[in-house]
């Protein structure tokens, strides 16, 4: 890896000779602008406007424009006299807990190289240092025309630099936050712990740049004079109504895509409509108590009829018994008036 800057960092009166070095690089795919009639490549040339010519790089210097339109030139050479300490130093200011720092405010990251044997144990002291207090420090540089923010953290065993916005050039976020008043639940609360819990971690190894990929099959594709390959057609999403049944579907769709045990979910209470729907029990319970009603009635209609019908047997017969007793004793009446 190249060096893009060269100078010392400065840990109180420790001086350490260092490099600075990109510790990141961009695999995007890049495009040049062409023609789309002919192909042909559009460039652009860099024309001054006085003399109406095309000049090289070697011919072009840096300009301040003045409010009036009026430019001043600025030379590498001005800039070298610029009254900073950090023109050439990662001057320390502070050492603070890693938390301190917002993630907004972070830049561009570099690796310091140790500047030669002598920047070894210097070097290494404040890698220990800083493993040791949990901390990071907090630094002011000065690169490619300005002074920047930067902090200083240890990556396995070198120190790396991030640079970091000053506080003003972060924005605040006024305004952004719906202003409409909500109430969360306890049951939602927990139902996006769940997804937390079922999502889980993952290597940030794994994970890889799927466009850049789809995009170089594209290229080769066109290349070789075939067909790009299709876009799997996605399944649209429709509009989601009930926040409570999204979260039991997305906890449920995450254990499966993981090969767990689908989540299981309680039915959620319907919903009470403007007229009161009577309570609804189970359909074999309900089924069973409709039955068990219906038995029950024509069993006391049975046993009712059955008492109505055993009461005129009693009453016939008590009538039958009557009537002959009454025809017996008419028939003795009329013996003994015979017998006289």
């Amino acid at each position: 890896m190249r060096s893009i800057w060269n100078g010392a960092i400065s840990f109180g009166l420790v001086s350490i000779p260092i490099k600075l070095v990109n510790a990141t690089e961009s695999h995007s795919i890049s495009f040049r602008q062409i023609h789309t009639e002919d192909g042909g490549r559009v460039r652009y040339r860099k024309v001054c406007e006085l003399e109406d010519r095309e000049i090289s790089q070697a011919e072009i210097g840096k300009g301040y424009e003045d409010a009036d339109g009026t430019i001043i030139p600025i030379t590498d050479e001005d800039l070298s006299h610029l009254p900073l300490p950090t023109a050439k130093t990662i001057e320390i200011v502070a050492f603070v807990p890693a938390d301190r720092i917002d993630p907004l405010q972070m830049d561009a990251s570099y690796y310091l190289q140790a500047g030669g044997a002598p920047a070894a144990k210097p070097y290494t002291l404040l890698r220990e240092a800083l493993k040791r207090s949990n901390k990071v420090a907090i630094a002011k540089y000065a690169l490619r025309g300005r002074e920047r923010l930067g902090m200083l953290r240890v990556v396995e065993d070198a120190i790396a630099l991030h640079g970091l916005l000053w506080p003003d050039e972060v924005r605040a976020p006024e305004g952004l936050a719906p202003d409409t008043k909500v109430t969360i639940s306890d049951k939602e609360l927990d139902l996006a712990d769940a997804l937390m819990d079922t999502l889980g971690e993952i290597d940030l190894d794994e994970l890889h740049d799927e466009y850049r990929e789809a995009l170089e099959e594209v290229v080769a594709a066109k290349a070789a004079g075939e067909a790009p390959p299709e876009a799997p057609e996605q399944a649209r999403a429709g509009k989601v109504l009930d926040l409570m049944a999204a979260l039991e579907k997305s906890v449920r769709e995450a254990k499966e895509s993981r090969g767990e045990e689908p989540a299981e979910v309680r039915q959620l209470p319907q919903r009470k409509s403007a007229r009161a729907a009577p309570k609804q029990t189970d359909g074999k319970k309900s089924t069973a108590k409709t039955a068990k009603s219906a038995t029950t009635k024509k069993t006391a209609a049975a046993k009712k009829t059955t008492a109505k019908s055993s009461q005129g047997t009693k009453k016939t017969a008590s009538a039958k018994k009557a009537t002959s007793a009454k025809k017996t004793a008419a028939k003795k009446t009329t013996a003994r008036k015979r017998t006289a």
